[in-house]
Formats: C-alpha cells, structure tokens, sequence
C-alpha cells in the first residue's frame, strides 16, 4: 500500500471556499490524506448565496477522471455536486472503468441559501446509475425524502427511508440529522444490512455551517482511504465535522465556513455519544453500548 493512501473528491467548485471541492481536499489534508478533484461545476459562491453556476462539459469531466485514474491509486472516493444527467453518467462510467470501489456520495441537491444545485431530472439517474455503486450515501432530510420519495417526521418514517435508500442497491446509508427538529441534539441514522448505528452529538447553536454535508463526506472518504472500517471511519467523521461546528471561524455575512483545522487544534475531542443498535433487536428496542 501507498504512504499515503490517495482519496478523490467528484465535486463543484466553492469560490467562498467553504464547501465543494475546496471543502473536501481541506478535510482529506487534514485527516492525513492526499486529495485529487474532478471539477463537475464552477460556482460564483460565498457565505450569503450561490450567484452563478457554470457545469463543466461531460467530455471535461470524463478527461478528468481518466487523468486521475490512469496516474494515482484512488482507495476511497466521494461524489459532492454533479448537477445534471450527464454528468452523473460520466461519473458512474469513470468510476466502473477504473474499479473505484468505497464510493461515499454526498446527494448534493440545495444550497444553504435554497439554490438548486441538481437539475430535477438529474434525481432519477442519481438514484439509477450511481446509488448502486456506493459503499455509503450521506443525505440530510430532505435529500433523503426526496431519494426514498418517503416524508420523514419521527424515527419510524426515517427507517423506511433507509431502507427503501438501501433498496436502491447502496451498500449502506447514514441519514444525517442536522435538519431535524430535535433543539438540543444532531442524531445520524446509519443503516445497512445487518446493522443500525445512531450517531449522537450536541447541537450547536451557530450559523457558521457551510459545507457540513461535504466536509462530514470527505471526512468519511479519508477515514475509508486509510483503510478504517466503516463504524470506525462514521465515528471519526462525526467527531471532525463536530469540532468544525464548535470552533467557528466568524468569516462572511451569512452561514460561515466550518472550521476544518479545529479537528486537529481541539483539545476536547469526546463530543460524541455513539450508540448501536444491532439487527436482531430491531423490534425489541435499542441496544445501548457507547463505542
């Protein structure tokens, strides 16, 4: 294996700096990894708004991909904004041409300011071409309605979500809580086959959180990298993206940037209660050992 394990980021670029590709090789340089992008999008972005987005040509992102593939080993990959259909064609191709395998994806859909960032017909060739080849997809709420087609308003419904998330052909899903209705905690739902996890942190009272979908996917796209198995690399992930929240930089108007250095600089780092809930228990209650 390679020193140092190689990581890609497939993803829109943030001129605020504070999401997309500039997020995720932040994160990977962070956690110890080397990061390669693909650049699916150019925004014109800062902490109040998306005022531009220019998609990159298909034939561009597939040069791209083919330039990474055929020079560095990729151990773990992640897909952030991909905007269209055609895109997430080539996206899907690239990554069965060079057998890419612990693709995390990041469903990237609306912006913090309520931008749309994937075309409405793009939904479908997400859920058709690319959900199958996933070691794990991340969505918050909303995203995760729109992929299961299921309204999510207690931990029954989100379930179902899951499962019909998984249904799709993914490996494995984590719901992510950040959209929840809960004022005191962030729960995570992570599902697969044979296990359910709850991730559970404080909720932080701040509006410094742009980018906290990319920078927990990449986090978890760097664990994988490195070889961590997938409860491990979660709980990693949670613990970063927990200490880029607590720590905030106060740069921008609007929803600031996270603070990607606070991981490595926070002296504090048990912020997380985590907490499994394994497959034979799933009517008879939760299993409560804290990792």
């Amino acid at each position: 294996m390679d020193a140092k394990a190689q990581v890609l980021t497939i993803a829109g670029s943030d001129s605020g700096g504070g999401a997309g590709i500039q997020a995720d090789l932040k994160t990977f340089q962070e956690l110890g990894t080397f990061g390669c992008s693909a650049v699916t999008a150019v925004t014109a972005q800062n902490t109040q708004g998306v005022h531009g987005i220019y998609p990159m040509d298909r034939q561009a992102v597939k040069q791209q991909l083919d330039a990474i593939g055929t020079d560095f080993n990729i151990r773990a990959l992640k897909t952030g904004m991909l905007f269209d259909a055609g895109i997430i064609e080539e996206t899907a191709l690239g990554i069965k041409r060079y057998n890419w395998e612990q693709l995390v994806i990041d469903p990237v859909m609306i912006a913090k300011g309520g931008a749309s960032l994937l075309q409405q017909e793009a939904v479908e060739a997400i859920k058709v071409m690319l959900v199958p080849l996933a070691k794990i997809i991340t969505p918050n709420i909303p995203e995760a309605e729109v992929l299961s087609g299921i309204d999510i308003t207690d931990d029954a419904s989100r379930r179902m979500a899951a499962e019909a998330i998984l249904s799709l052909g993914a490996k494995a899903v984590v719901i992510k809580g950040g959209h929840s209705s809960d004022p005191d905690v962030a729960e995570d739902f992570y599902m697969d086959q044979q296990t359910v996890i709850l991730l559970r942190s404080e909720r932080l009272k701040t509006h410094h959180t742009h980018g906290t979908g990319c920078t927990f996917s990449a986090a978890l796209t760097a664990e994988l990298g490195k070889g961590k198995p997938v409860e491990e690399a979660l709980f990693t992930a949670k613990e970063f993206i927990q200490a880029a929240l607590a720590y905030p930089l106060n740069i921008g108007h609007g929803h600031g940037p996270t603070h990607h250095a606070a991981y490595k600089e926070s002296i504090e780092k048990e912020v997380v209660h985590f907490v499994r809930e394994s497959s034979d228990l799933f009517s008879n209650g939760y299993d409560k050992r804290r990792y």
